[in-house]
């Protein structure tokens, strides 16, 4: 059996020190709202009891789907590199960017140059162009193969879309065949939800009809997202049945919020190809603020079903 954590939407606080000229672009709308909303809950503790949680059940792999920083400055950046190499080995660790990891204009190469071993996770890249995105990735872990995919873009202010190129895709495509065809367990991580309707318009993925096309003709076995910081449960209908699509809260977020608290997904994954095996448990942040709560949805043998969670 394959044990897969998921956590996304990290959002690494506090916020520092921020210069003038650091401020004089789009991060001034998020430095405000950062001041007059997350710092409010995407603070304290909450992230530590995340991870120990995670590395307490002995996980064989995490995947992180985005948004480790807020404002993608050098001093964030920096930051999430030594959290980076503290909690998660590159090994055992893929991760894709959101959003508020290209925040603006070069942000996302000098994150890909500070958290390139994580987003490879020891695979080559393949059909990116290397220097500024190795996307999409493959990093092939016993029975499964994490096929990471980028949408994150500099974006105009107040806007949070994500972009999925045609290029990308049709890399993705080949990736996801090449796994198929060596009957692999095919998760694909991606930080904005592929779903329609899924994220306010100024939020929204352009290409969700080239990913949905990609997941009908190429198929896969589980599509995990964040973005939204909410616990979310859709599908797809993918080459060989239906395609789970995850996400799941903020792993920052603190009681009291009108988001739901902290949480992580756990995947349990056994069987073969053609008689694949998939248990989901979510945990979530308890009553206390310092303990992690068990919520199972299914079993192993059992499937997951496709519906939106409240």
């Amino acid at each position: 059996m394959f044990r897969l954590a998921h956590i996304s939407d990290i959002h690494l606080g506090p916020l520092p020190k921020v210069s003038l000229s650091e401020l004089a672009s789009k991060r001034i709308t998020g430095y405000v709202n950062w001041h007059r909303n997350r710092g409010k809950h995407l603070f304290g503790t909450t992230l530590d009891t995340v991870t120990d949680s995670i590395e307490a059940l002995g996980v064989d792999h995490v995947a992180i789907t985005g948004d480790i920083v807020n404002l993608a400055t050098r001093t964030e950046i920096d930051t999430a590199r030594t959290w980076l190499e503290t909690e998660f080995e590159p090994a055992r660790t893929t991760l894709v960017p959101g959003n508020h990891d290209a925040y603006v204009p070069n942000a996302l190469e000098r994150v890909v140059r500070s958290w390139r071993p994580w987003m490879l996770s020891g695979a080559q890249h393949t059909g990116g162009d290397g220097a500024s995105s190795p996307f999409p990735t493959m990093a092939r872990r016993g029975p499964v193969a994490l096929i990471g995919i980028s949408t994150a873009n500099a974006t105009m202010p107040f806007m949070a879309s994500g972009d999925l190129s045609r290029k990308q895709i049709r890399a993705a495509g080949g990736l996801l065949d090449e796994a198929g065809r060596e009957g692999l367990f095919r998760v694909v991580l991606i930080h904005h939800p592929p779903i329609r309707g899924a994220a306010a318009w100024h939020k929204r993925l352009k290409g969700i009809g080239r990913f949905a096309d990609m997941i009908s003709e190429h198929g896969a076995e589980l599509v995990l997202h964040g973005h939204t910081h909410l616990d979310t449960l859709y599908e797809l209908e993918g080459r060989d049945g239906m395609v789970p699509v995850v996400g799941i809260a903020s792993a920052s977020q603190g009681l009291g919020g009108h988001k739901p608290p902290a949480g992580f997904n756990l995947f349990e994954i056994a069987g073969e190809r053609g008689a694949w095996q998939l248990g989901h448990k979510r945990f979530h942040l308890g009553d206390d603020g310092q303990t992690m709560v068990e919520n199972p949805l299914a079993v192993i043998g059992g499937p997951l079903s496709g519906k939106l969670e409240g």
